[in-house]
């Protein structure tokens, strides 16, 4: 589950060691970048594989590509706690320094699911989360938040626009990534002062990140699919709700409405509270009941799908 790693180890986490030196030696690529006003510190820059690495005389950091990718060849892939455990090991080995205590800045946490239908169905009946910002964009979805992003998108498309091989496993089907990015303030968000390399394949961290990346899709709010059903139609407060949700199917989903709702906030048709009450009336209306709204059969597939995902970690 545990993809890109940023890493960065200084020269108070292992003694006696001079990275400018040391470091450069075991990198492909390197390049020497010195500050050109003449003042500042020199920066030496390299590759390790798909794996960047600078350093300068207080650190070395490892980062901006997958450490599944690096150790296992691909990020299809699931990597595991002892693969992790074993990846840290090998880079270690590799730069010959102490991995396992780098302190981690960047963190993603991600599987690929192989889905029936193509990737964007799942996106329309992903609806808002709490707390997020919902982005859309060609073959991706992306909830914002202040610290880290929770992502679903095309891997296969991904791959393709990379020009990089599709696994033959992978091959012509549709692959939903879903990945939670922790992009800043890593320690703080798990409620420890630093993860460190060594912390990602201890269990008590790894199965609490597999457990949020679970939360945070549950946390997701889910678009049901809308159904006119004239027969469970007895009452007056149900031809109420039915009438919202055939001017919801007529404005084009519940997201559109959501959007068209937020548009009359802006331009000062709608008040906040107006604008509120509108969202919570769509939001009643369209939960699953009443006859008139069924679950998506693709979130259905979805759910289920993320259950096997984590069976081994409830």
């Amino acid at each position: 589950m545990i993809d890109t790693v940023n890493l960065r180890l200084t020269k108070y986490d292992v003694q006696g060691v001079n990275f400018m030196e040391q470091t450069p030696v075991y990198l492909d690529n390197v390049t020497l970048i010195t500050p050109a006003d003449g003042e500042g510190e020199a920066t030496i820059t390299g590759t390790l594989g798909n794996l960047k690495v600078s350093c300068n005389s207080y650190q070395v950091k490892v980062r901006d590509g997958s450490l599944c990718k690096w150790y296992l060849g691909d990020n299809y892939q699931t990597m595991v706690r002892g693969d992790i455990q074993q990846a840290i090991e090998c880079l270690s080995d590799t730069l010959h320094l102490p991995m396992d205590k780098a302190s981690v800045y960047r963190l993603d946490v991600a599987k690929n699911i192989m889905v029936q239908h193509p990737v964007d169905v799942y996106f329309n009946h992903l609806g808002q989360m709490k707390y997020a910002k919902r982005l859309v964009e060609p073959n991706s979805l992306y909830y914002s938040m202040a610290n880290q992003r929770l992502c679903f998108y095309d891997k296969n498309q991904e791959q393709r626009a990379k020009k990089e091989k599709i696994p033959e496993l992978y091959q012509g089907r549709n692959v939903l990534r879903i990945e939670q990015r922790y992009t800043r303030r890593v320690g703080k968000q798990f409620g420890v002062a630093a993860v460190t390399g060594a912390m990602l394949y201890s269990e008590p961290f790894y199965i609490k990140a597999v457990k949020r990346w679970w939360q945070s899709y549950t946390d997701v709010s889910k678009i049901n699919d809308i159904k006119l059903n004239f027969e469970a139609m007895k009452t007056t407060k149900q031809l109420k709700v039915m009438g919202v949700l055939a001017l919801v199917r007529m404005a084009g989903g519940e997201l559109a409405m959501y959007s068209q709702i937020n548009e009359a906030r802006k331009q000062g048709t709608l008040t906040s509270k107006q604008a509120c009450d509108l969202r919570a009336a769509v939001k009643s209306a369209c939960e699953l009941g009443n006859g008139f709204t069924v679950k998506s059969e693709a979130i259905t597939e979805l759910d289920k799908k993320m259950l096997e995902a984590i069976r081994y970690y409830r």
